[in-house]
């Protein structure tokens, strides 16, 4: 399995937590009008330490752990009915998001963040696909590319169309029995099967309704979100070898909800406003509908 616990988490180490008292956090917090040099700075040499510090931890601490080879293909567009691309879609984008939201922060030009700072996530994840490319195990996947390209074209694409997020990237999870069987592949605890069980993984659109209707009066943090997920995976391919778990186990799932819009919530914290655009990648749980090769089904709250 690829690492997809790294590629989840690893744009959030992007974020600056800083402590200060209100009203200088505020002021650090509100986004330059013009070029902060101290602040670009601080921004290129952060995104370069953390970029290259967690690349050489993974060529040290994952890769050296199995053989390495010249480098290679893998064609893996068949695997985990494709729940892992949906993955790789989700990092970049939100990588994308926040680099370009750091480099706004710093006074960087609208045409500068969208090249420099959206294309982070697309520039990050080419990189450990080329070391995926040099191990025996993996291998460089042209599918894997296609879905950054397509994560970080839905951020720069919403930006040059109409210059906002009306349409964001979401994700949520909900704990299956599935990792019990494959602990090894689907994580050991809670915290592991958050980002390994794609069985319990469903990734979201989530549509800013006011933001396509602005002269009507639907509240500005009501979005109607479209989900994707599957089921019945122990591994990348199909379970033709297992007892309890056949190749017709394995489906896909589609979700039809509501959810809401964090940066739309009213607050004159710049703190809370960073905090709800870092939380708003997290679909919050509504009554949703589901459907998948059996039927529809009905979840008062589904995560």
């Amino acid at each position: 399995m690829k690492r997809v616990f790294v590629k989840h988490i690893i744009f959030l180490l992007l974020f600056p937590f800083i402590s200060f008292s209100q009203s200088t956090l505020n002021q650090f917090l509100t986004p330059s009008d013009t070029l902060n040099k101290p602040r670009l700075n601080t921004v290129i040499i952060s995104e370069a330490a953390i970029s290259g510090l967690t690349l050489l931890g993974l060529n040290e601490l994952w890769y050296k752990d199995f053989e390495r080879s010249k480098f290679h293909t893998l064609n893996d567009n068949e695997e985990w009915l494709q729940m892992d691309k949906f993955g790789h879609v989700f990092t970049s984008y939100q990588m994308g998001k926040h680099g370009a939201q750091l480099l706004n922060w710093s006074g960087v030009s609208k045409k500068d963040q969208l090249l420099y700072g959206a294309t982070l996530g697309f520039t990050f994840l080419t990189a450990v696909e080329v070391l995926d490319g040099y191990s025996k195990e993996w291998g460089f996947s042209w599918g894997d590319m296609l879905a950054n390209g397509a994560g970080t074209g839905l951020y720069i694409g919403q930006e040059l169309l109409w210059n906002e997020q009306r349409i964001a990237l979401k994700y949520s999870f909900h704990h299956t029995n599935y990792a019990s069987q494959r602990p090894d592949k689907l994580g050991e605890t809670y915290l592991e099967q958050i980002l390994k069980d794609y069985n319990g993984q469903t990734y979201w659109l989530s549509f800013n309704l006011h933001s396509f209707f602005k002269s009507s009066k639907i509240p500005k943090w009501l979005n109607i979100a479209v989900g994707y997920g599957a089921e019945g995976m122990l591994s990348g391919v199909k379970d033709i070898d297992n007892q309890v778990l056949t190749s017709n186990s394995r489906y896909r799932q589609y979700y039809l909800s509501f959810d809401v819009n964090l940066n739309a919530i009213r607050t004159n914290s710049k703190l809370l406003r960073s905090i709800f655009d870092v939380f708003n990648m997290i679909k919050i749980p509504f009554p949703t509908l589901e459907f998948n090769k059996n039927g529809g089904v009905f979840h008062l709250f589904y995560n």
